[in-house]
């Protein structure tokens, strides 16, 4: 999370002078995400469900040409019950299990000019992202538990729409592939689930600062 934070601060004090012309804007924001889990059974044995929330920030470079950059980072973290796979079926093993995912994401793409309806941008771009997953539970064994990082790739399409002049809400569809992050431990349930995807598809929403 510092670094994500220290690379938000970085991008929205660089270029201070050209941030002022019309050809530059700086615009930080607010994230909500939902995300459906590709690790579907995974999720369900943990939580009750495969789709999760998370919350964060970022902030956003709007170039010439209709290019933009955007840097975000955000954060889910909930207790569930750790849970066994078997030929059998799935079943709860009574004993906690905490999981935080925490994404740093960085995305480049193209915004849509529509003839006749400039406060409505269309958009889509693609980028990289940096994971951190960690899985704790009570009464685990030596190896058990996991804290690791993991690089991922992007896709994301939305539209933007201005409802001030210095207020934008923003919602699009993301979907992020994290191979080999999860599925890789000896004797985990994503393991013998045969589930190693940590992405899927989300729905984002954005309060975006800025022109």
């Amino acid at each position: 999370m510092k670094t994500a934070a220290c690379a938000i601060f970085a991008i929205m004090t660089a270029l201070p002078a050209a941030a002022q012309t019309d050809s530059f804007a700086l615009r930080p924001y607010g994230l909500i995400t939902y995300q459906a889990f590709s690790a579907k059974t995974t999720f369900e044995a943990t939580f009750g469900q495969s789709g999760e929330p998370f919350w964060g920030a970022g902030a956003q470079l709007i170039l010439p040409k209709h290019i933009y950059v955007d840097v975000s980072a955000s954060r889910f973290k909930k207790t569930g019950e750790r849970a066994t796979f078997t030929d059998f079926g799935v079943f709860g093993t009574g004993v906690s299990q905490t999981i935080t995912i925490t994404p740093f994401e960085i995305a480049g793409g193209y915004r849509f000019q529509l003839k006749g309806y400039p406060g409505i941008v269309p958009f889509a771009g693609a980028g990289v992202g940096w994971y951190s997953f960690t899985q704790k539970s009570d009464f685990s064994l030596a190896g058990e538990d996991v804290d690791s990082t993991h690089v991922g790739g992007l896709l994301v399409g939305g539209v933007e729409f201005q409802v001030h002049r210095w207020i934008r809400l923003s919602g699009d569809v993301q979907y992020t592939h994290i191979p080999g992050i999860i599925g890789v431990e000896t004797n985990a349930f994503s393991t013998a689930a045969n589930e190693h995807d940590l992405g899927g598809v989300a729905a984002r929403f954005k309060f975006i600062v800025g022109r």
